[in-house]
């Protein structure tokens, strides 16, 4: 079974989740039970000071020495934990007699005199045992140890006499040092009674919320995944409308600044895609139009001859001529065009003079423009302008732009060819006179078959081609060629090509 792009998203952000929310308990665990053991410590310590207090004085009430301790665990635990010293205290109190009497409410508010100090909670955490009741077995000095002035062992677990990692408060009397608590601190792993318990509520309800988390992600991951991927969804639609032919086909540019770029681009792709398609059929419909005149005049004028209608003369031979050669003509025109746009047209590029050629190809239309009456200026630098190209095809790029002019210029006009030489550029320049081009059909002027109908009439015998040609020769030097109004009134083409690199042989 494939997945489809919005499971596979959905699947990326939940082991993003997982692995998010398991690597955040895993921390928060570690952390825990490292500021938990920190905080035992802290407690540990602060009891080890509080009993450290206690010792310093017993050690004074006995002669400044360690001698009444050493050995006796019993007693070393009373000292350590107060609880035990109350109780012993209690315990050691002569007997009340029957003639005694009660204590006074004045009384029972008053501390009793040589009472020990208020009962503090156990070293270890543990719960107080009852009033009463006989010390446990194992009492702090299993977890204390008491060493004297020069580290020698008072008493307690000598075991903690050669760990490194200990809680040590010191003793002091008289301003000296006179011995030193030592206590295990408490390790992250080695909790015991009342902390392992909230140790394992905290694991629990850590657990319990990282579930919380997870399920609430995959909730968002689920719905984050099918929003991001609607667009895309809406992107997949379009292009299946699109390969069944329906061109009309728009997507709302929503979302991400990405899908919303790619959705303007589908939408432009689909506008360019229906834009040819009409293209297309105007281009069947018109080469239809153009050829269908020639062929329908031609078989009319053949017609006459044979019905006798029209005698065969020299006069009638030329008309058939004329139009047979128009007809050679457009086709030879659609013929080149297909070369241009499969990339076929053969070019040979070489450095060569475009003054030269300029020159030649007025020379060929010369004669054609005096007929119509028409002026061919030329306006042309005495030095040479090199450029990389090919002879043929340029001759007939001026060859064609020249005929242009010359057949939609109303005698009497003139046409002015001028070339010369920018920073980065030969430009050549092709001006005539009325009648001009108005400015919204300027940029069109170079479409296939495209007519201006004020001044591009069937009757100058044009198909609409020629520009075309001439755009694929320029295009296909790395130039530019545009139509704008010309200054003696009529049409002005601009011709940009880039000079030679090499120098002229």
């Amino acid at each position: 079974m494939r997945l489809r792009l919005w499971h596979r998203l959905f699947l990326a952000f939940a082991v993003l989740s997982v692995a998010i929310i398991v690597g955040f308990v895993v921390w928060q665990q570690r952390n825990f039970r490292e500021g938990f053991s920190n905080y035992l410590d802290a407690v540990s310590l602060q009891r080890l000071q509080s009993a450290a207090r206690r010792l310093a004085g017993v050690y004074a009430e006995h002669g400044a020495s360690w001698d009444f301790l050493r050995g006796d665990a019993r007693t070393f635990d009373t000292y350590i934990d107060p609880f035990r010293l109350e109780r012993k205290a209690v315990d050691e109190e002569p007997p009340r007699g029957p003639d005694d009497a009660p204590p006074s409410r004045e009384d029972e508010t008053k501390p009793p005199r040589d009472m020990p100090p208020p009962r503090e909670p156990h070293l270890d955490g543990s719960p107080e045992p009852p009033h009463g009741a006989p010390p446990p077995r194992e009492g702090p000095s299993s977890r204390v140890l008491l060493v004297d002035a020069a580290g020698t062992i008072v008493v307690g677990d000598p075991h903690l006499a050669d760990d490194r990692d200990l809680l040590r408060v010191p003793l002091q009397y008289g301003g000296k040092d006179v011995g030193s608590l030592l206590t295990r601190k408490t390790p992250a792993r080695a909790f015991g009674g009342p902390d392992l318990a909230f140790a394992l509520a905290q694991r629990h309800a850590a657990m319990a919320a990282g579930v919380v988390a997870l399920l609430v992600a995959l909730g968002f991951a689920f719905a984050i995944a099918r929003w991001l991927l609607a667009p895309v969804r809406a992107l997949t639609q379009g292009v299946h409308a699109l390969t069944a032919g329906d061109y009309a086909q728009r997507i709302a540019p929503t979302g991400s600044a990405e899908l919303g770029a790619l959705a303007r681009d589908f939408n432009r792709l689909a506008q360019t895609l229906e834009a040819h398609r009409e293209a297309r059929r105007r281009w069947g419909a018109d080469i239809a139009h153009e050829l269908r005149t020639p062929l329908s005049v031609l078989r009319g004028e053949i017609a006459a001859l044979q019905d006798g209608v029209r005698a065969p003369t020299p006069a009638a031979f030329d008309s058939l001529a004329a139009e047979g050669g128009r007809l050679s003509g457009l086709i030879e025109d659609l013929y080149q065009l297909s070369l241009a746009d499969a990339g076929a047209l053969e070019y040979r590029f070489e450095t060569l003079d475009l003054v030269e050629t300029v020159r030649d190809a007025a020379q060929l239309q010369k004669r054609a423009c005096a007929d119509g009456g028409l002026a061919l200026d030329l306006d042309l630098p005495g030095d040479a302008l090199a450029v990389r190209g090919d002879a043929r095809r340029l001759g007939q790029l001026f060859d064609n732009l020249i005929a242009n002019a010359r057949r939609y210029t109303d005698a009497p006009g003139r046409i002015r060819i001028a070339l010369t030489r920018t920073s980065d550029c030969v430009r050549a320049s092709i001006d005539d006179t009325p009648p001009g081009v108005p400015a919204a059909s300027l940029p069109f002027l170079f479409e296939r078959l495209y007519r201006v109908d004020a001044a591009r009439g069937r009757a100058s015998g044009g198909a609409g081609l020629g520009l075309s040609i001439c755009r694929a020769i320029v295009e296909a030097h790395g130039g530019t060629i545009r139509a704008e109004a010309s200054k003696l009134g009529g049409l002005r083409i601009l011709v940009d090509l880039p000079n030679a690199t090499e120098p002229l042989a």
